[in-house]
């Protein structure tokens, strides 16, 4: 079971909202830390263990300068994130760059920071060449095809639009052998919001051979795999994290047998976590605007799917509280919404809450990662704020909540007079 808690109660929130306005969303910064040591503990036994924070998950730089200080790189898949990467201090082989479909000013930024380049086809070996030159190492991300299951998330691997092929794999490593690279590493990622640890143990099983078999092709030697992110969270009560210790122990087993054996020198395990290191503790505080009640109940709040869209996007389950009636029965089934002239815009169908009134706040769990990121602006909506709760019980504005002039800001109106339509 993983009970639903926000750090802060009714009071605590309410108190807060006379200071900033609903909805926003907020961070717990020391539980964010916790889970990151907690992390780093399960790869204590491999020395050149590194996290890269999947920065599309939650692009505030205040949150990746916190993961920054505990150790941990950034996984950037565009030029802003690079840029946001730059902004907390991070360069060279601290960021990994894995993108597809890229143009060429976001390689040339990958490359000036001198982040490892995360190649997605073979194509982009001669299209990297030609627009930034190929680095000293370079990854390739692997798609496994029918060898590996994937999601609900990322679908079928054959089916994915991400990596190269396992012939493709093979012919491009030669091709940067023969063009003089000398550094390499190998990366996949087939599966999204996974709960099972054996999953992510057998993607490991899964790199580890198959270095093995490229070494013995070509000859050549990885510095590191990188078996991806893709750890879930327990979006459901009922649910259970995956636990990191089993994930650590069962590579590190793999380790002892496939690499230590084979007496090839060192390989790094790498990880690019995103969803699991904010997801769980970050939260939506929306309050209840209307009650409508027609052929079923409705509650609806300040929030809309622009502040979290996985609801309407995947039909994503988020748990809902509201605080200071955690205790009463559960007995008003209805559907959450936003305002949105969209009816996929809601956050909760057929949910059974306690008695909900207007001017109540509603807590919206889970909603640290891929919440804030995806946000929009269709109907004119605007960004809610970012708060994060401080170890010290401070609260502070990360990143402030967007305004009218923000929306129109990348519109000529002064043009419009000399505008003929």
């Amino acid at each position: 079971m993983s009970p639903k808690k926000c750090p802060l109660d009714r009071e605590q929130l309410e108190e807060l909202t006379k200071q900033f306005s609903t909805p926003f969303h907020l961070y717990d910064e020391a539980a964010i830390r916790s889970n990151a040591r907690a992390l780093k503990a399960a790869f204590a036994w491999s020395p050149g263990f590194k996290e890269y924070f999947a920065v599309k998950a939650a692009p505030n730089p205040y949150l990746m300068k916190i993961l920054k200080t505990e150790g941990f790189g950034a996984d950037c898949s565009s030029l802003p994130e690079l840029m946001l990467a730059e902004s907390v201090g991070l360069s060279g082989e601290e960021i990994i760059f894995t993108s597809n479909d890229t143009p060429v000013n976001e390689y040339v930024k990958a490359s000036q920071l001198g982040a490892i380049i995360n190649l997605d086809d073979i194509t982009h070996i001669e299209f990297l060449e030609q627009c930034a030159g190929l680095p000293e190492l370079v990854c390739f991300r692997y798609n496994p095809g029918p060898l590996k299951g994937g999601n609900a998330i990322i679908g079928h691997p054959e089916e994915a639009k991400y990596g190269f092929t396992r012939p493709q794999l093979f012919e491009g490593y030669r091709i940067l052998r023969d063009k003089g690279v000398k550094r390499f590493g190998l990366h996949t990622m087939v599966a999204s919001n996974e709960l099972e640890a054996t999953y992510f143990i057998e993607t490991a099983h899964l790199l580890f051979d198959l270095v093995d078999e490229l070494f013995a092709e070509l000859g050549i030697k990885f510095e590191f795999i990188n078996i991806g992110g893709g750890i879930g969270i327990p979006y459901k009560p009922e649910q259970k994290a995956v636990d990191l210790t089993v994930v650590g122990e069962g590579i590190r087993k793999l380790y002892a047998e496939k690499i230590e054996k084979a007496g090839r020198g060192l390989l790094d395990v790498r990880m690019e976590c995103g969803r699991m290191m904010t997801g769980p503790y970050g939260w939506l505080v929306s309050r209840v605007l209307h009650k409508k009640n027609t052929y079923k109940q409705y509650v609806g709040l300040d929030a809309c799917m622009a502040n979290l869209m996985r609801p309407a996007l995947y039909g994503a389950y988020h748990h809902i509280t509201v605080p200071g009636k955690e205790n009463l029965p559960h007995n008003f089934v209805c559907d959450v919404t936003g305002s949105l002239c969209e009816n996929n815009d809601k956050f909760a169908i057929n949910r059974a809450l306690p008695p909900v009134e207007v001017g109540d706040l509603m807590v919206i769990h889970d909603a640290g990662a891929h919440g804030h990121a995806m946000g929009f602006n269709y109907n004119g909506k605007l960004r809610s704020a970012e708060l994060l709760l401080r170890e010290n019980g401070e609260v502070v504005q990360i990143r402030r909540a967007e305004t009218p002039q923000d929306y129109f800001a990348t519109l000529d109106f002064a043009g419009l007079n000399n505008f003929k339509a």
